[in-house]
C-alpha cells in the first residue's frame, strides 16, 4: 500500500483528488494539509511514501516545503501537481528536489501511474510540462553552470526513459539490459551531466537539448 500525503490549499481540489485516488487499489491518502507548514508537520507525523504537492499556496508554499524537506534531510518523494502557471517556479521546484511533475488536468490513470512511479523511486515529468520547461530553459532560465561530457547512444536511450518516468527495472526490460547494467548507465549519466540525482539529470538534459 502506497501511503500518500496530499498538500493543497483548495479544499475542493483536495477532496476531489482524494476521492479519485480512493478508487485506486494500492493507494491510501493518510493525511491532508492546506499549506506547506501543515504539510511538513504531516510528513514528520505520518512518514508517507509520497507527497502530492501544489506549488501555489498562501503563507508557506510548495517550494518552501521542498526546501524544508531538503534542508532537514527528510527523504520523501514529492510529486508536484500544479496548474503550471509559472515556469520559473517549477524550475525552482526541480532544483529543490521534486521528483514528479503533473498538471491538474491529468486523468486518474495518469495520476495513479505517476504516484506509483515516483513512490517507487522513479522520476516522471508530464510531456506538456517538459515542453514548457524546454521553452523556459531555452529562453534563458538559469541553471548551475557545469561542463557536460558527451553521452553515448545507449546512455541517451537510458536518459530518455528516465525522463519518461521508467524505473531501472522497466528501462532494462525496454532496452533488453540487466538491471545492474542500467544502474551503471544511470550512474555514468549523472557523472557526465554533473547531476546530483535523476531529476537534476533530466533538467540538465533539457537545458542542453539532449531530449528533443
Amino acid at each position: 500500500m502506497i501511503r500518500a500525503l496530499l498538500v493543497d490549499d483548495q479544499t475542493l481540489v483536495r477532496q476531489g483528488i482524494r476521492g479519485l485516488l480512493e478508487l485506486v487499489e494500492g493507494i491510501d491518502i493518510v493525511a491532508e494539509a492546506a499549506d506547506g507548514q501543515e504539510g511538513l508537520d504531516a510528513v514528520i507525523r505520518h512518514r508517507p511514501d509520497i507527497v502530492l504537492l501544489d506549488l501555489r499556496m498562501p503563507r508557506f508554499d510548495g517550494l518552501h516545503l521542498l526546501n524544508a524537506l531538503r534542508d532537514g534531510a527528510i527523504d520523501v518523494p514529492v510529486l508536484v501537481l500544479t496548474t503550471f502557471d509559472d515556469d520559473e517556479l517549477v524550475l525552482q521546484a526541480l532544483r529543490a528536489g521534486a521528483r514528479g511533475y503533473l498538471l491538474k488536468d491529468v486523468t486518474l490513470d495518469q495520476l495513479a501511474g505517476a504516484v506509483r512511479t515516483v513512490a517507487g523511486g522513479g522520476t516522471l515529468i508530464q510531456p506538456a510540462i517538459t515542453e514548457r520547461l524546454l521553452r523556459a530553459v531555452r529562453s534563458g532560465a538559469p541553471l548551475d553552470e557545469a561542463p557536460t561530457a558527451p553521452l553515448t547512444d545507449r546512455e541517451l536511450d537510458v536518459l530518455r526513459l528516465v525522463a519518461s518516468g521508467y524505473t531501472n527495472r522497466e528501462i532494462g526490460e525496454a532496452l533488453f539490459l540487466a538491471e545492474g547494467t542500467v544502474k551503471n548507465h544511470v550512474s555514468t549519466v549523472l557523472v557526465k551531466l554533473s547531476a546530483r540525482d535523476r531529476t537534476n539529470a533530466v533538467l540538465r538534459a533539457l537545458h542542453d537539448g539532449l531530449l528533443g
